[in-house]
């Protein structure tokens, strides 16, 4: 295929054209397939039949459930090499990272699977002063969840919210990325294989047109992962039903290398970091803050981390390089963009800043300012910008100086201020030592704060998120319950004691209160 042919089929990715979305490979810009556009009939059916289909496996046992994704659980394992093959022509990287994407979502849903009943049980809650009442609340699903999920990690942040809100009981309706259409096509092949999961999940093509479209069909609860801009216009259309939307949106995440850390240790996992998957992670280290007398000794490390890192595009399984392509040509722009924008205010080029054709060369920039796009946007590229800072506590102010709020790391060889470090920043989550591997433990909840939004994966709060809390108190009004007492006038006095004597604030008030209780028994004989 020639440079020129190339080009202009990558400029189609994620474009419809003709009711079509084309499947484009950044890696060498070959189309390798297409699929139809949904309509807005499709959506609307889909929905119709999802909303009819939500009552029947929300009926069903948890047990009948987690046995139906059971079987999920060993097709995905079956068809591995072939969903990481799809993973890597949609995406460009390398056959081995869409490996950690299927792993991701294994490991996810294997501890979901084993910890479920236990994370979805009934729970009995104290009836507090209603001494002869019982309760307790049940979690039920929203419904109909519609997801939309991005293009960096297609696989991982589409199947998790769905298998999350699948286990939880609800019918799920996904939008995936236009970007990555190819993925979007074999996840939709998997529920398909499987008959009682068939008619529970349907999804759904086509570019942001089809994404409102699902949006206006008004689903149940919306889970969305993107960006900033992508939340924002779906709550606002949300907001015009009063669907409750969760968004898992950007970051800026910084990473700060304190003045007794591991420099070469941190080097290595903070390129590895900023540059997997060409950047193109919500978690990535994009600001790096190091403290003054680590500095020179970490900034020549990184470089020469950077400069030993390969990058290409590859099929094969074994495949040398460390990071593929960036997805789309419209990424690349603002990669270029945020570099050019850094260069003309001052910055410094210590490796990379160029690319061929989609292939982004991992770069190091120093002589950074906060007035920057790369310290104020998201740049999703592969790209490390380092700013010395004098102590620890400039590290602390000028990583909490931002709108995000995703993840952090913190590198430090002393475990107690590396933590007093870690809980002082404004991030949902932080990584001592090490960078994003984070996100793999499957029972740690992952999300942010701020603008990056509030949803969680992981951990019970992500199952939990897909449902709502319903209370049950039953037991018959008893005389002797305060509670029932207050429903007749005339017992002020009497319920004021009894107040005093069981949750009074100290013990002298709780003295008061039996005393004055006994004086009002005595008072009524």
């Amino acid at each position: 295929m020639s440079h020129k042919s190339t080009t202009h089929s990558l400029n189609q990715k994620g474009r419809v054209v003709k009711g079509e979305l084309a499947f484009i490979c950044p890696g060498n810009g070959e189309t390798f397939g297409r699929v139809a556009v949904s309509s807005e009939d499709d959506i609307r059916n889909a929905v119709r039949d999802l909303k009819a289909a939500r009552k029947g496996w929300s009926n069903k046992p948890l047990k009948k459930r987690i046995r139906a994704l059971r079987q999920l659980y060993r097709l995905i394992f079956q068809e591995i090499d072939a969903i990481t093959l799809v993973i890597t022509r949609d995406t460009g990287k390398p056959r081995q990272d869409a490996l950690i994407e299927v792993f991701t979502v294994l490991n996810y849903l294997n501890t979901s699977l084993k910890k479920a009943p236990l994370w979805l049980r009934d729970e009995q809650v104290s009836t507090g002063l209603q001494l002869f009442k019982h309760a307790y609340k049940k979690h039920k699903p929203y419904g109909l969840v519609a997801v939309i999920s991005p293009w960096n990690y297609p696989f991982t942040l589409a199947m998790n919210p769905i298998l999350a809100a699948l286990i939880a009981g609800n019918t799920v309706a996904v939008k995936a990325s236009e970007v990555t259409p190819a993925v979007g096509v074999m996840m939709a092949s998997l529920f398909e294989r499987i008959p009682e999961l068939a008619d529970k999940v349907r999804f759904i093509h086509g570019d942001g047109k089809a994404g409102a479209q699902l949006v206006n069909a008004q689903p149940d609860l919306i889970y969305v992962t993107g960006s900033v801009q992508t939340g924002e216009r779906i709550s606002q259309a949300a907001a015009k039903t009063l669907t409750p939307v969760i968004c898992e949106l950007g970051g800026k995440d910084p990473m700060l290398v304190l003045d007794d850390a591991d420099v070469n240790a941190a080097a290595r996992w903070g390129c590895w970091g900023a540059f997997s998957n060409s950047g193109q992670t919500c978690m990535s280290p994009e600001r790096v803050y190091v403290m003054a007398d680590a500095y020179d000794a970490f900034v020549d490390a990184a470089v020469r981390e950077a400069k030993s890192l390969k990058v290409g595009y590859s099929e094969a399984m074994d495949a040398k390089n460390h990071y593929g392509s960036i997805t789309s040509p419209k990424q690349l722009e603002i990669v270029k963009r945020h570099v050019a924008d850094a260069l003309e205010k001052g910055a410094t080029l210590l490796c990379g800043g160029d690319h061929d054709g989609m292939l982004w060369q991992p770069t190091v920039m120093t002589d950074i300012s906060d007035d920057m796009l790369l310290m104020k946007e998201e740049t999703f590229g592969a790209i490390m910008p380092i700013i010395k800072v004098q102590n620890e506590l400039e590290a602390i102010t000028r990583a909490n100086d931002s709108e995000f709020g995703l993840s952090a790391s913190v590198f430090s060889e002393n475990a107690s201020r590396a933590r007093r470090v870690a809980e002082a920043l404004e991030v949902g989550s932080v990584n001592i030592n090490d960078t994003m591997s984070h996100y793999g433990i499957a029972e740690l909840p992952f999300g942010g704060v701020k603008k990056s939004g509030s949803g969680r994966a992981n951990g019970p709060e992500a199952i939990l998120e897909f449902t709502y809390p319903v209370s049950y108190v039953y037991g018959k009004p008893s005389t002797q319950d305060i509670a029932t007492k207050l429903r007749a006038p005339g017992n002020y006095t009497g319920t004021k004691a009894a107040l005093q004597a069981m949750i009074g604030p100290s013990l002298r008030q709780k003295t008061k209160g039996v005393m004055a209780m006994l004086k009002s028994g005595k008072k009524s004989r």
